[in-house]
């Protein structure tokens, strides 16, 4: 945890806010932190700066605030990905946030488990403690957006094509497609497909809305690989 991450509800008034949970036991077990000590807070949503721990003990941490640094600015990125098996999607949740992407659609495939709609990883309050984890890992206080997609066509009918105008937009696919390009500029839409890929009509479709199939090279990448390729080639 490279950044305490606390919401109005830790507030004891303008300038203090309390911790009691996972947060003071990474205090205590983690940083070793002990009264007098400096550590980065940031408010979810807000600015970052600056804790001085006014009280710690076993129940519970006090804070003075000073708070004047604005959060990284988000990649210019939307992520498209078909979902992935669960274990997969805690990561991806965890490393786009990291990226500090700002949005990310999880999309239906003819590749796609449907029993992968049905885990508990999707529920908002799951989503919402990895993206958390990945914020306090880089040191960000602004959250994606994460949005959910059942249903493959009326998604690449009726949204993409909005998505894709005046963007840069590439498919991440295997095949014999021109290499993805490095550092663009602008707004950028990244879509990547399930284990497996695309079958060839989603390609098509995916096409039709606006976006440019791009090879990461004759290996097959895991999805989490693949964003990670991706990200570091584009950005």
């Amino acid at each position: 945890m490279n950044l305490l991450l606390f919401t109005d509800s830790d507030r004891l008034g303008e300038n203090r806010i309390t911790v009691q949970d996972h947060r003071l036991q990474h205090l205590l077990q983690v940083h070793r932190a002990k009264v007098g000590d400096q550590v980065r807070v940031g408010e979810l949503g807000g600015l970052m700066g600056e804790g001085h721990i006014l009280e710690l003990s076993d129940k519970r941490a006090v804070l003075a605030l000073a708070l004047s640094l604005h959060p990284p600015a988000k990649l210019p990125l939307s992520l498209i990905i078909a979902l992935p098996r669960p274990k997969m999607l805690r990561r991806i949740l965890r490393s786009m946030a990291e990226f500090g992407a700002a949005e990310l659609h999880l999309i239906n495939s003819y590749r796609v488990e449907k029993s992968y709609w049905q885990t508990p990883v999707l529920q908002a309050a799951t989503i919402h403690e990895y993206l958390l984890q990945g914020l306090a890992q880089s040191r960000d206080t602004m959250l994606p957006q994460i949005h959910c997609h059942p249903r493959f066509k009326p998604f690449v009918e009726d949204l993409l094509p909005a998505m894709t105008e005046d963007r840069c937009a590439l498919l991440a696919h295997p095949g014999d497609y021109p290499p993805c390009p490095r550092e663009v500029r602008g707004e950028t839409v990244v879509v990547i497909g399930p284990e497996g890929g695309f079958i060839p009509y989603e390609v098509e479709k995916l096409q039709e809305a606006g976006c440019e199939a791009v090879s990461l090279g004759p290996r097959i990448l895991r999805v989490e690989n693949a964003l990670t390729s991706l990200l570091g080639r584009l950005f």
